[in-house]
């Protein structure tokens, strides 16, 4: 009670506290209720359709988000703590139930049960990390904070606020396009994670390996090793919680989902189609071809230029089919 009284209300973070409440709630309500669905437990609504129209819940969520954002807008003002808590809280629910199928909205088909579905739990884990951070009182500007710094008098303060925010800004867009979501979103709150995220490798199928890593191929060998090396026991913690949440965990899943991953998305990224060479202002294509994923194992040390041996291709061999057991279901809707 004591941090609450003197950090979130003191600093008038407390409507935010309640959109995070608000948000969580509203993500376990749908997700239980979608879950009672699928299992077509005989008490629970089930589904709400307009004659043969499926109606999606975050149409629920996209009204709720209108109704509230409005209201707080209109009463920013006026409106009393009471107040600003419930149009806060009530546009934590909306939100929830609009990123809870903003995999529908991302794809433009309904993959809820797919393997595609799983975006939307990432977008709702980012969303919670966000908004968790920012009700802690962390922001990226904090460190600015520190003795009062952004409060000095000074005429220089100001500029040099622009300035770190501009650097900040700036090491984000790069780690972000080096593949990084997670070390740029949290990195925004916390400076030097966002220089260690720029000055490491890019992930091989980012957008910078694309542009930077075409024509030299040991970094994109040495991206791609370090991809499959430290992703795996990432990717099966991702998928575990992402089974918990969205059906059934099971071990056996979570091993043959991972590698299946892993084979599908650590790949080199294509080379660009056109490189211009500055000293020439032409347009010339790129002359190497970076190795591909399945001719490197994850443990093979041998130099990018030579094959994987057969023990290496025996020992690391990686089933591309998709897993026995998915959360897909016939279901085309929920």
């Amino acid at each position: 009670m004591q941090w609450l009284d003197g950090a979130v209300i003191a600093g008038e973070r407390l409507p935010l506290l309640c959109f995070l409440c608000g948000f969580i709630v509203g993500f376990l309500l749908i997700r239980i209720s979608v879950r009672l669905i699928r299992a077509r437990v005989r008490w629970w609504p089930g589904n709400l359709r307009a004659g043969e129209t499926h109606i999606h819940h975050m149409v629920f969520g996209v009204v709720l988000v209108l109704v509230s954002g409005i209201g707080m807008v209109s009463m920013v003002h006026t409106a009393g703590p009471v107040t600003a808590a419930v149009l806060a809280a009530a546009f934590g629910v909306g939100a929830a139930l609009v990123l809870d199928e903003f995999a529908l909205i991302f794809y433009l088909r309904d993959v809820y049960w797919e393997e595609q579905g799983r975006t939307s739990v990432d977008a709702v884990f980012v969303a919670l990390a966000v908004t968790a951070l920012l009700v802690l009182g962390f922001h990226p500007l904090w460190l600015l904070d520190i003795n009062g710094f952004r409060d000095e008098p000074h005429t220089e303060v100001p500029f040099l606020v622009v300035g770190f925010a501009a650097v900040n800004l700036a090491l984000a867009s790069v780690v972000i396009a080096k593949g990084k979501i997670w070390t740029g979103l949290f990195g925004m709150f916390f400076l030097p994670l966002l220089v260690v995220g720029a000055l490491r490798l890019s992930r091989p199928g980012a957008p910078w390996a694309r542009w930077r890593y075409a024509d030299r191929r040991r970094l994109m060998y040495r991206a791609v090793v370090r991809e499959r090396r430290y992703r795996r026991p990432v990717i099966r913690a991702k998928i575990f919680i992402q089974d918990l949440v969205a059906g059934k965990p099971d071990v056996e899943h979570v091993r043959r989902a991972a590698e299946a991953e892993l084979t599908r998305t650590v790949v080199p990224a294509p080379p660009a189609p056109h490189r211009q060479h500055w000293w020439t202002g032409h347009d010339t294509p790129s002359t190497s071809t970076p190795p591909s994923a399945s001719s490197s194992s994850p443990t093979s040390d041998s130099p990018p230029g030579s094959g994987p041996s057969p023990a290496a291709d025996s020992s690391s061999a990686v089933d591309p089919s998709p897993p026995a057991q998915d959360t897909v279901s016939g279901e085309s809707s929920h």
